[in-house]
């Protein structure tokens, strides 16, 4: 995920670009630059590091405020560690085109080795690279620029939304998305496009949203949407923002935590990109190529990134039969871990730079061991450190409790589950192919189901927030899903909260049953409900009050049955998970907590 803006207009380019730059670094912040039509040419500056780098070699740079176009663009690194040469915007060969972008192109590699063949050189690590030197060699073919552009664009496989300035044209730029953020803004004498709205918000309220599939060309006075594939045109309707910037850099929710998890099914569509062949289905991981089986997997981690890694223990189990160790990094590192030949570390840190898990990594290398890390930080210390790195994609993550970076972490703890089971052979084709369905299916039902899901969440809220204790019971890979709830109520409500298996509710835990003290259950539809409704029985006759999440037909006599769409096997974390997280918030919201900055934490814990 990065953030975008450009602009064409009456006033100086840079410093409007650079403001909408400032209302986007939550969309990226490891590099940043912008580009301008400059004395016939295109003048390119761009830094690593925050916005504040990038405003030092402005200044420098002197000259730039007598451009009224420009682009520019603020980076959350996909491909290229994060450095002055990765950095947007990237020109083509005659250096006369320069394009910003959001995204992933998937078969850049293939693409930049036919341009290879053509004479074309590469000086960066990026797919964007390779896709305005695309363009340009098709500029030297067509006859406009868009035509250029279509042709580009219809050749790209993946999620992008571009921007391109060219210094034959200045004034105008050309734009298109397919699966990432871009909306135009129009104004009087000005016309903007950006990632996000409050990008331009200061200076526009009108906008149009820009779909799939569509090409935008602006200039100061006019705008016009094509369709990218026929060039043909498109009405469009104008709309009113009625948001402030603030809420507008939440897309109008109320918090960060709550747009954060409605954006689970983009996250889930962005962890596939590139990962899933398109004839046959299966799954690929080119990031460990060359890593043989290991014989024992342990996977190092701390907080919800340790949940996710529990639930990653049952999938990779059960699918392939790899046997599999969780460890939470900070007793990992002071534990003497017996690690042998053969065997592996996965290390999992959403930022990359948890202070326990980067020890435990140190410590597997200096035992020989290999390590795959398992973050979602481009040039993080995980990745900078671990032999292999998979990226989970999900995009920054503002909110202090962590949501969609979990979600991101299940996709692909479920894909190595996969990969692992289609080498050693032990799990059908048409199992596995149910999976990847359905994975690719899951975000399109996350979008139907998730603002039903609010509303039950909401209404739950109410009738509980006043409870001092909860309960989270869950079984088999359910059973992380109820440490997690308990994480996020504890973490945003302050309301006690513990999780447990419910096969261990007998064990002690039963004793603190009463009126008071609610039960929040996890009993899907599986091969283990029996036994949790057996345990939801032994709850229920000691008055305690249940919520449960569930699956449509089940049948259980509790207080609040929570339905949520049936789905094969472990796909149903994916629903549940969203579930949890949207109590925890209702609840919170509904008590009036600091949701995105809950007291004492921190978002990334760098010391030990």
């Amino acid at each position: 995920m990065c953030g975008i803006i450009g602009y064409s207009g009456h006033r100086p380019a840079v410093p409007v670009c650079m403001e909408g730059l400032r209302r986007l670094e939550y969309r990226g912040y490891d590099s940043a630059g912008v580009a301008f039509p400059n004395r016939g040419g295109l003048t390119v500056i761009k830094e690593p590091g925050k916005l504040g780098m990038l405003e030092q070699a402005l200044e420098k740079a002197g000259n730039v405020l007598g451009a009224t176009s420009a682009l520019a663009h603020t980076r959350w690194a996909t491909h290229g560690v994060p450095n002055q040469v990765n950095a947007h915007p990237h020109t083509d060969a005659s250096g006369k085109l320069a394009m910003v972008h959001n995204g992933i192109i998937e078969n850049f590699a293939e693409l930049k080795q036919e341009l290879a063949h053509k004479g074309v050189t590469f000086q960066t690590e990026t797919d964007t690279e390779v896709l305005v030197k695309l363009v340009g060699e098709y500029r030297k073919e067509c006859a406009t620029m868009r035509e250029a552009l279509s042709r580009a664009l219809t050749r790209a496989e993946g999620a992008y939304a571009v921007v391109l300035v060219s210094a034959d044209h200045p004034g105008r730029l050309w734009a298109a998305r397919k699966q990432s953020p871009l909306v135009l803004g129009v104004g009087v004498g000005e016309n903007f496009l950006a990632s996000d709205v409050p990008a331009f918000l200061p200076y526009t309220r009108e906008v149009v949203f820009i779909d799939d599939g569509e090409m935008v060309i602006i200039d100061a006075d006019r705008w016009q949407i094509l369709d990218v594939a026929t060039l043909a045109p498109k009405e469009k309707e104008v709309k009113t923002i009625t948001w402030d910037v603030q809420s507008a850099q939440k897309g109008g929710y109320k918090h960060f935590m709550l747009k954060e998890i409605f954006e689970q099914p983009k996250v889930i569509r962005d962890c596939l990109a590139g990962r899933i062949g398109q004839r046959t289905q299966s799954v690929k991981l080119p990031e460990l190529e060359g890593l043989p089986l290991p014989g024992r997997l342990v996977i190092v981690a701390c907080g919800t990134s340790y949940y996710a890694g529990l639930w990653g223990k049952y999938v990779i189990e059960k699918l392939a039969r790899v046997p599999v160790d969780v460890a939470i990094a900070s007793e990992f590192r002071y534990a003497d871990p017996i690690l042998s030949e053969g065997e592996q570390v996965l290390v999992v840190s959403q930022s990359g730079e948890t202070a326990d898990t980067l020890a435990g990594l140190r410590l597997a290398k200096e035992q020989g061991i290999p390590v795959i890390g398992l973050c979602n930080v481009v040039g993080s210390s995980v990745a900078r450190e671990s032999d292999h790195v998979l990226y989970t994609q999900a995009g920054p993550e503002i909110s202090v409790a962590s949501t969609k970076a979990m979600c991101s972490q299940m996709v692909m703890l479920l894909l190595l589950a996969l990969s692992y089971a289609a080498r050693k052979g032990v799990l059908d084709e048409e199992e596995s192919g149910a999976l990847v369905r359905g994975l690719q299916e899951m975000p399109g039902l996350l979008e139907e189901s998730l603002p039903a899901m609010r509303e039950s969440a909401k209404a739950l809220a109410r009738m509980y927030a006043e409870a001092d204790s909860f309960l989270y019971l869950g079984r088999g890979a359910c059973y992380p899903l109820a440490l997690e709830g308990a994480l996020k109520l504890k973490e945003i409500s302050y309301i006690h909260a513990e999780g447990y298996a419910a096969g261990e509710m007998k064990h002690g835990p039963i004793a603190l049953i009463d009126p008071r003290f609610p039960t929040f259950a996890i009993a899907l539809a599986d091969d283990l409900f029996g036994k949790v409704r057996s345990n939801l029985i032994e709850v229920k006759a000691r008055g305690g009050k249940i919520i449960a999440l569930t699956n449509p037909g089940v049948e259980l006599e509790i207080d609040h049955p929570w339905f949520l769409p049936k789905v094969a096997g472990p796909l149903g974390a994916f629903t549940v998970l969203p579930a949890v997280q949207l109590f925890a918030y209702e609840i919170a919201d509904y008590l009036g907590k600091d949701v995105d900055q809950p007291r004492n934490l921190a978002k990334s814990v760098t010391v030990e």
